[in-house]
């Protein structure tokens, strides 16, 4: 299995009660899968996976793998603490009709968590996982950093794809892009450096901002692709303006706003987090006004 283009990680809707709302899965998926998107990534961080329960998450993969065809790839971020319980949801995201999980660096005890450490972790995961593992690294967000040395060691497991690389580091993305090799891919998690990152040989992106500019976020994957990159970076600075105000300000609640403005309601954000104020909710809306025909 090898990870090339653009996948968004989804947000997962709520209703109004904090219960996980499928009738608003199966409508937004319904505009994903008719996007360019080579395919999408369920409870990331932008899924609010850390705000779910074990059963509510099996039930949201469930559903989901119902509704995405069987030719996109849909991922299933499965990190969790202990590597017990990380191999436990490898194993059901497997069973549900995951293609591929994502492991995030465990970090509760991030100052012991070594390159030793991570190291023996993702490879008992990648052992016992019956799809492929695909390593998830986000120091901003957990304050422990997956090192290119453990990555390289990780690189030659038969059951480890690549890497979302979430830090916009330039040294330490070309040291990562380095390791890259038909089997294991290096892709960024930052739409805010996309194009640095595809010219600096990453293989795509997970990014945020793909669930609510898909044919933009592809369409400057292959402007790259193809060399022209005049357009691709211009094309990037306009995405940089959206994913500022939207996720660099609000975050969850902010890519939630900016859906439900492009006609994509996928509910509120699961307490404690917040729904945008009304202040906010207008500069989402100014934001979106530079992409024509994305607010509903």
């Amino acid at each position: 299995m090898t990870l090339t283009g653009v996948l968004a990680p989804l947000p997962t809707p709520f209703d109004e009660r904090d219960e996980l709302d499928f009738g608003r899965l199966a409508t937004a998926l319904r505009r994903w899968t008719a996007s360019p998107l080579a395919g999408f990534v369920l409870l990331g961080t932008n899924g609010e996976a850390g705000l779910l329960a074990e059963d509510e998450a099996d039930r949201l993969v469930g559903e989901a793998r119902k509704l995405v065809p069987s030719g996109r790839t849909l991922i299933v971020g499965a990190g969790r603490e202990s590597t017990r319980a990380t191999v436990q949801a490898a194993r059901r995201a497997g069973e549900l009709g995951a293609d591929a999980v994502l492991v995030r660096t465990p970090s509760f005890f991030k100052t012991h968590m070594t390159g030793e450490a991570l190291v023996r972790h993702y490879s008992v995961v990648a052992d016992a996982s019956p799809v492929p593992v695909l390593l998830y690294n986000f120091a901003a967000a957990t304050g422990v950093n997956l090192l290119p040395d453990a990555v390289a060691k990780l690189a030659s497991h038969g059951n480890i794809i690549g890497i979302k690389e979430s830090g916009v580091d330039a040294a330490h993305l070309a040291e990562l892009v380095a390791l890259s090799s038909p089997t294991f891919s290096v892709l960024t998690g930052s739409g805010s450096t996309f194009y640095a990152a595809l010219r600096a040989g990453v293989a795509g992106g997970i990014l945020a901002i793909a669930a609510l500019l898909p044919d933009a976020c592809v369409h400057l994957y292959h402007l790259v692709k193809d060399g022209s990159y005049t357009e691709a970076e211009a094309l990037q600075q306009r995405l940089l303006a959206v994913t500022r105000v939207v996720l660099g300000q609000y975050g969850v609640a902010g890519l939630k706003a900016a859906l439900r403005l492009a006609g994509v309601d996928v509910g509120p954000p699961r307490p404690p987090l917040c729904p945008v104020d009304a202040e906010a909710s207008r500069a989402v809306a100014a934001a979106l006004s530079s992409f024509e025909g994305v607010a509903a």
